[in-house]
């Protein structure tokens, strides 16, 4: 018997298939028909609600209550205020995420629990706790009171809280991208006669540039809706410490319903700005890194 009426008498044996990988979410329509449902949900409908009453006002009218002096000055401290916080935090936030990260001291885990403390802490909470330090009579405000510095209700208080609540958001992105970085590398460049400095500058800071940014922005957006923690310690003076968020809660206490959001809306375009720009500076950071 030949070879070929071999195999054609002998039943045909399949080829083993292969099993699709089970998933432990359903499929990709299903998931994303979820995901875009929630975003719609919770982000979308509302910033709809808030453009589409925004534009119940004629121009002329939305134009005097996104421009008058009051609200104007309360602009310039909202965000004046939480970029210098943000600034402020970046330093002092690697410092502590190096702190953490590159040394061992007794009561280390007690200092890492109390980064979170501003994540916990009710801001209402935050806030007098703030003006009971820093006002004039305060335990803090107390030594400055003497030389003519106030802590308390002015603008130096809304920097301080903007300052405390945002903290927690370098910290926390910087201390893994520092844990995960490569000593190898240091070491390289010390056996090459690498100062301090150089090393910091060359090696380290590149690695954690991306993060740096990542933990300003998100400091700085914390910090511009920032409401419970700043109305105690700010003072709430019209043209000196009154923030934004206070604008808009006047204006809903008065029920003007349209010049609250048409406020809002000016707030959020800003805000979506600067961050669109900060997330442009990482995507440039990332590619003059990798490159």
């Amino acid at each position: 018997m030949s070879a070929s009426t071999l195999a054609a008498t002998l039943p045909a044996v399949a080829a083993p298939q292969k099993r699709a990988p089970r998933r432990v979410l359903p499929g990709f329509n299903l998931t994303l028909g979820y995901t875009l449902l929630y975003l719609s949900l919770i982000v979308l409908i509302p910033l709809s609600a808030l453009f589409l009453k925004t534009f119940t006002l004629s121009w002329e009218a939305f134009w005097a209550a996104v421009t008058s002096p009051r609200v104007l000055a309360s602009y310039r401290l909202t965000f004046g205020a939480s970029l210098i916080a943000a600034l402020v935090n970046v330093v002092f936030g690697l410092l502590v995420a190096w702190v953490l990260v590159r040394y061992s001291f007794p009561g280390k885990k007690i200092v890492d629990a109390l980064v979170d403390l501003p994540f916990a802490l009710p801001t209402a909470v935050a806030g007098i706790s703030l003006t009971a330090l820093l006002a004039g009579n305060g335990w803090i405000g107390q030594y400055f009171e003497p030389y003519g510095i106030q802590l308390a209700f002015n603008p130096n208080g809304v920097v301080i809280a903007l300052i405390f609540i945002g903290l927690p958001f370098v910290v926390r992105t910087v201390q893994p991208v520092l844990e995960d970085a490569e000593r190898e590398l240091e070491e390289a460049a010390t056996s090459l006669g690498a100062t301090r400095w150089q090393i910091f500058r060359h090696v380290i800071f590149p690695s954690i540039m991306p993060a740096l940014l990542t933990g300003f922005a998100m400091a700085f957006a914390r910090a511009v809706g920032e409401y419970g923690s700043v109305i105690f310690i700010a003072g709430n003076m019209p043209m000196v410490s009154e923030i934004t968020p206070l604008i808009i809660i006047g204006k809903l206490e008065q029920y003007d319903y349209a010049g609250a959001t048409a406020v809002a809306t000016v707030m959020l375009l800003i805000s979506f700005v600067l961050l669109l720009i900060i997330n442009g500076l990482q995507a440039w950071q990332r590619k003059r890194s990798g490159g």
